[in-house]
């Protein structure tokens, strides 16, 4: 059935033949000839533009009907003149109130003359209010359909405007996931491919005064290349939506996370202070990432011989709480490392984007002693909720922003060496990390 109403809707003029066929009569009147069949198809035929042109319609038909009763003798009234019912109705289903009331009254006045005048009492009360009920079901009918069309038709806006939003959220949310991704792999292997870079280098120089080293320097840069193909195996088992086997990095990997990135030269010292098992796995994640982050940043543009300190503090055990990292190093004495490593401008950004999920600070900048300080606030109460408030932004020198001139800071102005200095003010090697 539903089907069929569609088709119906489709294809209106089905319906329009089938009402003039009907309205014909039996036998239909076209077999009469002479002026009945002007008047009946003056009647019928503009059924089938009635919803086009719905007051021409009108008018040729009460014309039409005004002259049959004119030119006809009789008192019997053919069913043609009927036509002046399916007009109204269509005027009322098209909201053109104003010419139905004029065509209601019209057809009224027509259908009363025709039966005070051609029939005889009882008959001409009965037809008169048979005709009249005719009238009023059709303008009922009329503002029927008329509202029923005008709530299907909601209906479906409503329904197309939802699945436009369902639409929208969802490339929301697939933008959303990629850009976590993204932030994911560059902190993966920025770090990972940074102490691969570092040590191979190393071992190029050292292989002909300490072979034992490059040895050593070897199996260093197979560990962290294993590390790295896992990290890639987890995030790529998100992309391909499969269960993620290996848990993100915690706080609790901090320890390694330092230790690696010490290997091959002076090592880095961790100081924590605190607990953080109470911090919620997002604040442990961010943390964790930051520090990678600054790490990546000291093996990249840190001389070969600077010494580096690793800060977090977890504050007090509250319900509120804030957090603090800070990540330094000397400037050391030797040589900036061999080779200058690619920057992807995205490291302060994407610790910037970290700090501003926990309503935080971020300071970098160089050191009055030669070196390099990076440090992150996290504000974080005990049900892993955010603080209220701005968003988070960065300050000092070396912030990733239009004025950032620490050395070799990873951001897109950086003017530090060791870095892709986007501005072009070169400045003479330093020894210090961003």
């Amino acid at each position: 059935m539903h089907r069929l109403n569609l088709w119906l809707r489709g294809h209106p003029w089905v319906v329009d033949l089938a009402l003039i066929a009907a309205l014909s009569g039996a036998p239909p009147m076209w077999l009469a000839g002479g002026w009945r069949v002007v008047v009946l198809a003056a009647l019928l035929l503009p059924i089938l533009f009635r919803r086009r042109y719905p007051v021409t319609a009108a008018a040729i038909v009460l014309g039409a009907a005004w002259l049959g009763y004119l030119l006809s003798p009789g008192p019997a009234m053919p069913m043609g003149y009927l036509a002046l019912v399916v007009i109204l109705y269509t005027l009322v289903m098209l909201g053109r109130r104003r010419e139905a009331s004029l065509m209601a009254l019209a057809s009224a006045g027509f259908f009363l003359t025709w039966t005070l005048t051609r029939y005889t009492e009882p008959d001409a009360r009965v037809a008169g209010s048979g005709f009249l009920l005719l009238l009023v079901t059709a303008w009922l009918l009329g503002e029927f359909v008329r509202a029923r069309q005008a709530y299907l038709a909601e209906v479906e806006r409503r329904a197309a405007l939802a699945d436009s939003e369902r639409q929208a959220l969802a490339r929301a949310a697939a933008a959303d996931e990629r850009t976590r991704i993204a932030r994911e792999l560059h902190d993966v292997l920025a770090h990972s491919v940074s102490v691969m870079v570092v040590n191979a280098e190393g071992a190029k120089l050292a292989r002909h005064t300490d072979p034992e080293a490059v040895d050593r320097t070897l199996e260093i840069i197979s560990r962290t290349g294993r590390s790295t193909l896992a990290e890639l195996r987890r995030l790529l088992e998100v992309l391909h939506a499969q269960p993620v086997r290996r848990p993100q990095p915690t706080l609790a990997d901090l320890e390694q996370l330092v230790t690696r990135a010490g290997l091959g030269r002076p090592p880095i010292t961790l100081t924590v202070t605190g607990d953080g098992s109470g911090l919620p796995a997002s604040a442990g994640l961010q943390i964790y990432r930051i520090v990678q982050e600054a790490l990546t940043n000291v093996l990249k543009h840190a001389p070969v011989d600077a010494t580096a300190r690793v800060s977090v503090d977890y504050g007090m055990a509250a319900r509120r709480r804030v957090v603090r990292v800070e990540v330094t190093n000397s400037g050391g004495g030797a040589a900036p490392p061999p080779g200058v490593l690619p920057s992807s401008r995205l490291g302060l950004a994407g610790m910037r984007e970290r700090v501003a999920m926990f309503d935080g600070t971020l300071d970098a900048g160089p050191t009055a002693a030669g070196g390099y300080r990076l440090a992150a606030t996290l504000r974080v109460d005990g049900d892993g909720c955010l603080f209220g408030g701005p968003a988070a932004g960065t300050n000092g020198a070396g912030a990733d922003g239009a004025g950032d001139n620490g050395p070799g800071a990873d951001a897109a102005s950086d003017n530090g060496p060791g870095a892709d200095a986007a501005s072009g003010d070169a400045a003479e090697p330093a020894k210090m990390a961003p």
